[in-house]
């Protein structure tokens, strides 16, 4: 099924408002698009932020000094190379890189959710106790990478007696998006329990009117957001640049 241009203008909107300052995914033959943003949302602080989403490419940089080597740097690559850490390391002196993250979003025309039926799901408080303990039980790189601390919608979760064993949510963000975070706890992963609570938050951000996106860096993540529908677009990729020695 071919993406719908309103999808996509969608999802581009939402990195646009992340920058902080005025910026536009151009097409691609005008090349990308580089701003000064030291507040940016496309990447931590004091970083450079790259993000390609249908072929065209926004970034920003936290210093002024930055924007003429970026911009001349990403200009002769495709949306592609502009978000792939080896191409990236060819072209920048790169301290540290975070990423790519795929970007994944969702309407309501291409949803494929998980139907009633085991495995329930039920909706908790986000900070529900049980909810965290999920959280540290699932050790520090997982749970930082659903985040489901800072999601602002209700944790939907699976069960077992008093313990969740998995959960998602979403954290509402800039441009109308609906962030999804999903984690399963080790030893129930592979029953599909992160599809069916994934597919419970992406049913309630779309009933909300907000746009599910799904950013994964790891295949498994990406094959859920794929079987509920999600429509893979783009990736970002955060650069810390190494400043030159004196």
């Amino acid at each position: 099924m071919p993406i719908d241009p309103p999808l996509l203008t969608a999802a581009r909107a939402v990195w646009e408002s992340l920058a902080g300052v005025p910026v536009t995914f151009r097409p691609a033959a005008q090349g990308p698009q580089v701003v000064l943003s030291p507040a940016s949302g496309l990447c931590p602080p004091g970083w450079a932020g790259v993000v390609a989403v249908g072929g065209a490419v926004i970034a920003t940089v936290p210093e002024e000094a930055w924007a003429a080597p970026v911009r001349d740097a990403l200009a002769p690559l495709s949306a592609g190379a502009a978000v792939d850490p080896a191409t990236v390391r060819r072209v920048l002196p790169v301290a540290e890189l975070l990423g790519p993250a795929a970007l994944a979003y969702l309407d309501a025309a291409r949803f494929r959710p998980v139907g009633d039926g085991p495995p329930a799901v039920v909706p908790l408080p986000a900070r529900h106790a049980a909810v965290e303990e999920l959280e540290r039980e699932s050790g520090a790189q997982d749970a930082d990478e659903a985040d489901l601390g800072r999601i602002t919608s209700p944790a939907f979760v699976v069960l077992d007696g008093e313990t969740v064993v998995a959960a998602a949510g979403y954290r509402r963000w800039a441009g109308g998006a609906a962030h999804i975070g999903v984690l399963t706890r080790p030893g129930h992963r592979g029953r599909g329990l992160a599809r069916a609570t994934g597919s419970a938050a992406a049913a309630h951000a779309l009933a909300a009117g907000l746009l599910p996106q799904w950013r994964a860096r790891i295949p498994a993540s990406r094959r859920v957001a794929a079987a509920l529908g999600f429509a893979e677009l783009g990736a970002q990729l955060s650069v810390r640049l190494r400043r030159p020695s004196r």
